[in-house]
């Protein structure tokens, strides 16, 4: 989805990135380069956990806004997905044994066969 952000850049201070969408979600960076290739995983941050995710206004919307004055505006894709928290439930197959042995550990650990799935999946995509 593509939101509407200004850079600003005081003589004293890094390119400073503001997303208006996203009240109190800000990075920065020593280039405009730099400041725009940390939206994403700010983004990602300041939204970890949340239930209601931000919509993009047209640029227009907020063009005129005085607390934006003088600064350089920008849209950027910010792909929400990496950030949705909503459960989706799936259907999957798994060999008999593997299954017991995921149930046996997630019950000994606390665990939901979901949840250590999830976990695992998780894990092994970031590794």
């Amino acid at each position: 989805m593509l939101f509407p952000v200004v850079i600003h850049k005081d003589p004293t201070s890094d390119y400073s990135v503001t997303i208006p969408d996203m009240p109190g979600c800000f990075t920065a960076g020593k280039s405009i380069e730099e400041a725009v290739s940390h939206i994403q995983d700010a983004t990602e941050c300041h939204y970890s956990g949340e239930p209601d995710l931000p919509i993009a206004s047209p640029l227009e919307r907020w063009l005129n806004d005085s607390d934006y004055t003088g600064g350089t505006w920008l849209l950027v894709d910010v792909d929400l997905s990496r950030i949705n928290i909503k459960s989706k439930r799936v259907n999957i197959t798994l060999p008999e044994n593997l299954l017991f042995a995921i149930d046996r550990y997630a019950e000994s650990h606390h665990l939901t066969r979901s949840g250590l799935l999830a976990q695992a999946a998780g894990q092994y995509i970031n590794s």
